[in-house]
C-alpha cells in the first residue's frame, strides 16, 4: 500500500516544492496581488493630483515678497504678500497649542491613571463625538462665548480659542492611546522601587509615550492651521500687519479662501501661493511626527 505521503501535492511542480505557475491558486494569488496594488495606487491618486496641482499652480507664484510684503490691494496688478498672514497663522495655532495641549495631555493622564472605569469610558465618548463636530459648530460657539458677549473683540485670542476645541479631543486620544500602550511592568517596576505616583507618570510613563504626544501634537496642529470657518466667525481678516491682540488678524486659510474668489489675478495667484506654503507646512508637521515615532525613548 502506498504512503499518502509519497504522492505529489496538487498544484505543484513535479520535483519541487514550489507552486506551479499554471495552478489556479497561483493564478488567482497573482490577480489579487495586482487587484491590491491597483488599489493602493487609486488611493494615492487623489492625493498626487491635489500635490501635483497645488505645485504647479503654486510654484510659479513664490518669491521673496511673498514672505516680507503685505496684501495687495484689487487694483494692485503686480506684487504684493502674504507676511501678515504667516505670521497671525502661528499666532492663532500658539495660542490653539497653549490652550489645548496642556489641557489635552493632563485629561489623558487623568483618564489612564486615575480615573475609575465608568468615567473614563464617558470622557473618551465625550472626546470621539467632539473630534467629529464641524470645525463651523467650533467658530460658532466661540463667537457666541467670546465674541458676542464682549468678552473679547475679533482678535487671535477668540481664533485660538477656536482652533483650541478642534485640536482638544485629537490631543486627548492620541495621547491616552499612547499612555495605554506603555508597559504596566515599567509602572509596577517604579512601584517597586519606592516611587510615588508622580514620580512614576512624569519620569516613567510620560518619557515612555513623549513621540506618540508628539505626534498628535503635530497632527492637531496640521489640522488647526488649515481650517477657515472658525477663523473667519472669530479673527476675520485684516489686510494689515498685526496690530494687537485685541485686533481681526489675517490667516493663510481665509486669506487662500478670500484670494481665490477674488477676479483680480493678482490676488488669485498669491492664493495659490499660500496654498503651497499651507500644504508645505503640513508636510512638515507630518515629518516632524514621523520622526518623533521613530525615535522612541524607553
Amino acid at each position: 500500500m502506498t504512503s499518502s505521503f509519497s504522492e505529489q501535492p496538487e498544484g505543484l511542480a513535479k520535483g519541487s516544492l514550489k507552486r506551479s505557475s499554471s495552478s489556479p491558486r497561483t493564478l488567482f494569488n497573482s490577480f489579487m496581488n495586482v487587484v491590491a496594488f491597483t488599489c493602493g495606487l487609486l488611493a494615492l491618486l487623489p492625493l498626487l493630483m491635489v500635490l501635483s496641482y497645488v505645485l504647479i499652480k503654486g510654484f510659479g507664484s513664490l518669491n521673496w515678497g511673498v514672505f516680507t510684503e503685505l496684501p495687495p490691494t484689487p487694483l494692485e496688478q503686480t506684487g504684493g504678500g502674504f507676511r501678515n498672514a504667516i505670521v497671525g497663522t502661528l499666532l492663532l495655532v500658539g495660542i490653539g497649542s497653549a490652550i489645548s495641549v496642556p489641557f489635552g495631555v493632563l485629561a489623558a493622564i487623568y483618564l489612564t491613571e486615575f480615573s475609575s472605569g465608568k468615567i473614563a469610558r464617558w470622557v473618551r465618548f465625550a472626546a470621539n463625538v467632539l473630534s467629529g463636530v464641524p470645525s463651523i459648530i467650533a467658530g460658532v460657539f466661540a463667537y457666541g462665548i467670546l465674541i458676542a458677549t464682549r468678552i473679547v473683540n475679533f482678535s487671535p485670542i477668540a481664533g485660538g480659542v477656536a482652533l483650541s476645541i478642534l485640536m482638544l479631543p485629537i490631543i486627548v486620544r492620541t495621547t491616552d492611546e499612547a499612555l495605554q500602550l506603555v508597559s504596566n511592568d515599567l509602572r509596577q517596576a517604579a512601584v517597586g522601587l519606592g516611587c510615588t505616583k508622580f514620580q512614576t507618570v512624569a519620569q516613567i510613563v510620560l518619557p515612555s509615550a513623549l513621540p506618540a504626544i508628539v505626534t498628535g501634537t503635530t497632527l492637531a496642529v496640521a489640522r488647526a492651521a488649515g481650517e477657515t470657518a472658525p477663523v473667519i466667525f472669530t479673527a476675520q481678516f485684516n489686510q494689515f500687519a498685526f496690530s494687537g491682540f485685541d485686533q481681526p488678524i489675517a490667516s493663510l486659510a481665509v486669506l487662500v479662501y478670500k484670494f481665490a474668489t477674488s477676479p483680480y489675478p493678482n490676488q488669485q495667484s498669491l492664493a495659490w501661493a499660500a496654498s503651497l506654503i499651507l500644504v508645505l507646512l503640513v508636510l512638515l508637521t507630518s515629518i516632524i511626527a514621523r520622526l518623533a515615532t521613530a525615535q522612541k525613548k524607553y
